[in-house]
């Protein structure tokens, strides 16, 4: 017979077990030595006549078998199987990040790359049963994270990105927008979406082309712009292990963020352009306003097996223990009071 725990984590609460049963063996032990030592073998039964020791064996056992039942049901076990039939929704988007160095510059705090990263982490919050994957892009384009529900890869695969991620330097958008347009898996595309994070700069990789070539397959482009419009930001790097900034020709290179290319690449993929800029961005509003609602649709409904829980088998005899405990503690404190209101009446 097949078995899973649904909750193994929760398998440290028989540790709490163990020590309570430890604590009651030792409060026995010791509660029987204090007795032969201040009464004698023929006194110690009157003594505790209404704590026996078969009942307070009993009661040890009944404690302990109501603990260790109590932690096997927040284990939630579970066994047999039965089906149910779920309709899948969502889209399936690809973030395609740019890594390469004038992602670097600090005109946003921390930097571009680091304010695209913390929004697609917003993202992935309210994506649902969305499926989501991540491309890199440099001077050439990685698949960095295969389209999946998995968010929690993503979000590491995310923490890691840098302009080492990619092979080759330089700024390749086009190379990007093609390659998550060949990742998608399914041959039905009017359902996908392609979201880029960058800031505009393009080295003759004819992003435009590709957008307009991902349209024609139904998968809509965004473009996100960060980075300053104006007199943009320079690009820190390291020089004998000090700090500096990229210089060409004897100048400092400054970057710029480039809103007319963004936004040819939006018009011609179908989507929109999010002018980022240097402001806060909230693009999980966004997505669910905007990239979800033109994007999003039904997929075919599936048969899912799934195990039967069967906490409640553990639980409810651990509850009716406990009564039975409880119940029977309190017939000598009864019998008590009966004997003693007869003695008051009889006096």
């Amino acid at each position: 017979m097949d078995m899973q725990f649904n909750n193994p984590n929760n398998a440290v609460f028989f540790w709490a077990v163990v020590l309570l049963v430890a604590i009651l063996i030792v409060g026995y032990v010791r509660r029987s030595i204090l007795l032969q030592r201040i009464a004698t073998n023929r006194l110690i039964p009157r003594l505790t006549k209404q704590s026996s020791t078969p009942r307070r064996k009993f009661r040890i056992a009944m404690i302990s078998t109501v603990a260790a039942l109590l932690c096997l049901s927040l284990l939630d076990p579970r066994w047999g199987t039965k089906y149910k039939e779920v309709e899948q929704q969502g889209i399936d988007t690809f973030f395609v990040l740019d890594v390469s160095r004038s992602m670097l510059a600090e005109d946003v705090r921390p930097s571009r790359l680091g304010r695209a990263t913390t929004a697609i982490e917003d993202v992935l919050d309210v994506m649902g049963s969305d499926r989501a994957g991540l491309i890199t892009v440099a001077g050439d384009a990685a698949l960095t994270v295969p389209l999946t529900l998995d968010y929690g890869s993503l979000r590491l695969a995310l923490d890691d990105v840098s302009p080492r991620s990619v092979n080759r330097g330089g700024t390749m958008i086009g190379d990007g927008i093609r390659r998550a347009t060949n990742s998608f898996t399914d041959e039905v595309q009017d359902h996908k979406a392609i979201v880029v994070l960058t800031d505009g700069e393009d080295m003759g990789s004819f992003p435009v082309e590709a957008a307009a070539a991902a349209a024609d397959l139904g998968i809509r482009v965004y473009t996100v712009g960060i980075g300053d419009t104006n007199t943009g930001a320079r690009i820190p790097t390291t020089t004998y292990g000090q700090p500096a900034y990229i210089s060409h020709e004897g100048k400092e290179v400054w970057s710029i963020m480039n809103p007319e290319e963004l936004t040819n690449i939006a018009n011609a993929g179908g989507g929109a352009f999010v002018p980022a800029g240097t402001s806060n961005l909230d693009l999980a509003s966004i997505y669910a306003k905007r990239i979800a609602s033109d994007s999003g649709k039904s997929f075919d409904s599936v048969k899912l097996e799934q195990f039967i829980p069967r906490f409640q088998w553990f639980a409810i005899p651990a509850l009716f223990i406990f009564l039975g405990d409880a119940w029977m503690s309190l017939r000598p404190r009864q019998n008590h009071r009966k004997a003693k209101n007869l003695f008051e009446v009889t006096t």
